[in-house]
């Protein structure tokens, strides 16, 4: 009896140790949030029962002639940039950058963004590749992209990727022995004791995951967001398209990139949602400024987002001095319940 007393205590006191553990190493604790909000981790605790759909796109006449001019220097295309521009919308909406693990919301350490790629060009039967990039707050587009490639260049080389080894050792774990260790991972995840290293380098432990299906001629659809991981944010980018507008009381037809993104509403309200997704827009709309990097010397380099006062942010944008942020949501359609 005595026995059974003592390994009774000593679980509720390790299960009242694990629940007042707050901290993760990718993420800080948001204790001091709103009820409401508090309340909303318990009542939809799965990420795909929060999900808000947005539509939206970008006009991309300055963002072809800057990627054509870009590639004087290093090469660039639109993925690249699609990279960049979610960056900067993260960092003009940091509660973007947030996550929910455990019914808890954290704030998440660094810009973290995942692509998806073939790991060869234009080859159907090609697999694809998840490429995972931290994005540093003072990073420039020309530094961004270099890196990247970096990245594409190993993914398309014929060595064993980290995310090669993980899946080539789960494939071979037998079904009952693979779906225990998925729940013992999600219980470490949950009571954040999951290992930094494997964190850093599952590609869904991310800010954002982007697809890029205009690459492949496709349009955009909706995606889901996944269970595994603690990624809160997707978009997925379309081909390119005419569309017709009405401007000063004129029809005009102006070529545009569709973009769907689909959002946990638990990390934050629709306002902030809308700021984020219109620094994604203000930076392929406005490449040369936001993105910069074109000259061959580098003297246009700066931080993503972040032009220095000789070349200031374009008039509208999140940033420029004329910027008013209520209105700042309204490109997005964002409904206003949501905020």
């Amino acid at each position: 009896m005595v026995a059974f007393l003592i390994v009774l205590g000593s679980l509720v006191v390790l299960i009242t140790l694990l629940n007042m553990k707050t901290s993760r190493s990718d993420g800080t604790f948001l204790g001091n949030i709103h009820p409401f909000r508090k309340l909303m981790l318990h009542i939809m605790p799965t990420r795909n029962e929060s999900v808000v759909y947005y539509d939206d796109y970008v006009k991309v006449d300055a963002l072809e002639r800057y990627v054509k001019d870009i590639n004087a220097r290093l090469h660039v295309d639109y993925t690249h940039c699609i990279v960049g521009a979610i960056a900067n919308g993260m960092k003009k909406a940091p509660s973007m950058n947030r996550f929910v693990v455990g019914r808890r919301l954290y704030q998440r350490k660094g810009i973290w963004i995942t692509f998806s790629m073939k790991r060869k060009k234009l080859n159907r039967q090609a697999k694809l590749s998840a490429v995972k990039r931290q994005v540093p707050q003072d990073q420039s587009f020309f530094e961004l992209v270099s890196a990247l490639n970096e990245n594409i260049k190993v993914e398309r080389s014929d060595a064993k990727t980290y995310q090669d080894k993980e899946l080539g050792l789960l494939s071979k774990i037998p079904r009952p022995v693979l779906r225990v260790g998925v729940k013992f991972l999600r219980w470490l995840d949950y009571y954040g004791l999951l290992p930094a290293s494997f964190i850093q380098n599952d590609a869904m432990y991310t800010s954002i995951f982007a697809a890029n299906l205009g690459s492949l001629g496709m349009s955009a659809g909706f995606h889901h967001l996944y269970e595994w991981g603690t990624c809160p944010l997707f978009v997925m980018i379309g081909h390119a398209e005419e569309r017709v507008f009405v401007e000063d009381g004129k029809m005009v037809i102006h070529k545009v990139i569709p973009l769907r993104f689909t959002f946990d509403e638990r990390i934050d309200d629709g306002l902030n949602a809308g700021l984020g997704i219109k620094g994604v827009v203000d930076a392929l709309e406005h490449p040369y400024e936001l993105l910069g990097c074109v000259a061959t010397d580098g003297s246009d380099d700066h931080a993503i987002g972040d032009p220095p006062d000789s070349k200031p942010i374009p008039t509208g944008c999140l940033g420029a001095k004329d910027t008013v942020v209520k209105n700042a949501a309204v490109r997005a359609k964002v409904p206003a319940q949501l905020g």
